[in-house]
């Protein structure tokens, strides 16, 4: 298992390299002056615009741009954003909100998911298994956008239950609602992932075999059921967290929550290629370790699995 943990590891360092490369290209590529897009209308004197240039390398060729950025972030220099901040302070600012929001977001949609999911798949054909199926798929097919807008207007206008918007400093309670919306298009996968594969393992020879045994039905659903059909949603689950930061941009922007799916935005807008690799890069990196402890919750969910390794 450690040797394996160790491949994978190792696996970091060419996606980290190639994924980096292939967002400063791409920020690289786009149309526009990010001086200009930075001052807007105002037109700064030449002799700032020259410093500018020459602090963030912009009148070098794209290759060299990127080889100093790398450079800096082998001696722990995370670079300078074209506003004037520190990328890192920009991070330590913009992640732990998005880290907030996206881990309850997780939360509620494995809890819930799964739960929903498991009764569906036991009540198949019943009028819960129809509701929650309909249901899945209204919010897989209804926009973050609508969802958010018709929460904050039933939960945030209508009842006052929720701000509308959220504070500066984004607490936990402020973020439920935009956590729900967030996870919204995530739950309704969960809930037909696991459903699909309750009712499949229902009939399956070791669910009779532990049946025959005289094991209790609730022991029989929770530790054999239960546990065998966890292993595609572990892997959604795992996907989905890196998706869950990466997606966050609308409903941050519906709910004001100043993350990171803000600060993408508007990184991209200038062309501030520093800023918005740096948070790729980080991106990549947690999309990686969550993959990783994807493939370690396998062995301890499917035996079949810790046997073959």
């Amino acid at each position: 298992m450690l040797k394996y943990i160790g491949r994978r590891l190792l696996q970091l360092i060419p996606v980290f390299f190639g994924a980096t490369f292939l967002i400063y290209a791409m920020v690289f590529a786009l149309p526009g002056d990010p001086i200009a897009a930075l001052y807007g209308d105002r037109q700064p004197p030449q002799a700032t615009i020259d410093a500018i240039r020459a602090q963030y390398h912009l009148d070098e060729p794209f290759i060299n741009q990127y080889f100093y950025y790398i450079a800096g972030l082998f001696k722990g220099h995370w670079g300078t954003s074209y506003t004037g901040r520190p990328v890192i302070e920009v991070m330590s600012h913009a992640f732990p909100i998005t880290a907030r929001l996206a881990l309850l977001a997780l939360a509620f949609e494995a809890v819930a998911g799964i739960a929903v999911g498991l009764v569906a798949g036991l009540r198949k054909g019943k009028i819960f298994d129809a509701t929650a199926l309909v249901t899945s798929l209204i919010l897989i097919s209804a926009p973050t956008f609508v969802i958010g807008f018709l929460l904050q207007l039933i939960f945030g206008v209508k009842l006052g239950w929720a701000r509308t918007t959220v504070s500066a400093g984004a607490p936990l309670n402020e973020l439920i609602l935009p956590a729900i919306v967030l996870a919204s298009v995530s739950f309704a996968y969960i809930v037909r992932l696991t459903r699909s594969s309750v009712t499949e393992n229902l009939s399956a020879d070791f669910v009779r075999t532990a049946t025959a045994k005289g094991l209790s039905r609730r022991r029989v659903i929770m530790v054999h059921v239960l546990r065998n059909s966890l292993v595609p949603v572990v892997t959604f689950l795992g996907v989905d967290l890196g998706s869950l930061m990466v997606g966050s941009i609308v409903t941050e922007g519906i709910f004001n929550v100043n993350g990171v799916g803000g600060t993408i935005y508007r990184a991209v807008t200038i062309g501030d290629g520093p800023t918005v690799v740096s948070f790729v890069a980080v991106m990549v990196v947690i999309i990686m370790l969550a993959n990783l402890l994807v493939d370690i919750l396998y062995a301890w969910l499917d035996p079949r699995i810790r046997y073959a390794k």
